[in-house]
């Protein structure tokens, strides 16, 4: 994996791929980012990555990935990205700043473009309100969600409610509180405390997760042994 501009962004991915097990090699052109990176990633080297011989030099086309983390940077960003996608790495991801640099990063051919700053406001906006305890939106509308129940559920049986009838979202899996998580099966009966992870229309599942706002987190401990 080429990982191209190790600011804030690159650097942090770099670090967490090679955590992973991922060899990476981190092109900058700050030596002092390269020195503060040296030996914590498999390579990292100082290069311009606007330069195509300089990259071709550093085996970049030997690679099937290749993230782009430049940002501010707009004329470097498309450039880099246009001389890793001329080295046919196969699949190219890319870092934009907004919504017109994405549209020219996609026009260039980048197959993957993602908006760090952006999709992580749209996140926090649905967890501040306190409805949702995670939230992951996908660009078709579809979303999931980490939520509370509403009381109507409580003590009855998925099948026998007919979530996906009455408010079109699926419950995929169950967490009953003070244990993990589980997958959903029509014969699970929700219990005060459980937290629930939902899936379906962006909408759908944000009217959904604002019927358990009133269903707060559990306080009591349970005992051992005590049945729900």
């Amino acid at each position: 994996m080429v990982v191209v501009g190790l600011g804030r962004f690159g650097r942090s991915l770099a670090l967490e791929l090679t955590k992973e097990g991922v060899e990476v090699l981190g092109v900058d052109s700050d030596p002092k980012v390269v020195r503060t990176l040296a030996g914590r990633l498999t390579h990292v080297v100082e290069a311009d990555s606007t330069d195509l011989d300089a990259m071709r030099e550093l085996g970049v086309a030997e690679f099937d990935r290749a993230v782009i983390g430049v940002g501010t940077n707009l004329e470097a960003s498309i450039l880099s990205a246009s001389v890793v996608l001329e080295l046919d790495v196969r699949n190219v991801w890319a870092k934009a700043i907004s919504k017109s640099h994405a549209r020219i990063l996609n026009q260039i051919g980048v197959h993957h473009v993602v908006r760090p700053e952006h999709d992580m406001g749209k996140r926090v906006a649905h967890l501040v309100t306190g409805r949702m305890i995670e939230y992951i939106e996908f660009d078709d509308g579809y979303a999931f969600a980490k939520t509370r129940p509403p009381r109507a559920l409580m003590g009855r049986s998925l099948a026998g409610y007919g979530v996906r009838q009455e408010y079109g979202i699926t419950i995929v899996g169950v967490k009953p509180y003070g244990e993990d998580f589980t997958y959903a099966t029509p014969s699970t009966v929700l219990r005060e405390g459980a937290e629930i992870v939902i899936s379906g229309p962006k909408d759908k599942v944000e009217r959904f997760s604002a019927l358990g706002d009133d269903n707060g987190p559990r306080t009591e401990r349970r005992k051992p042994g005590a049945a729900w």
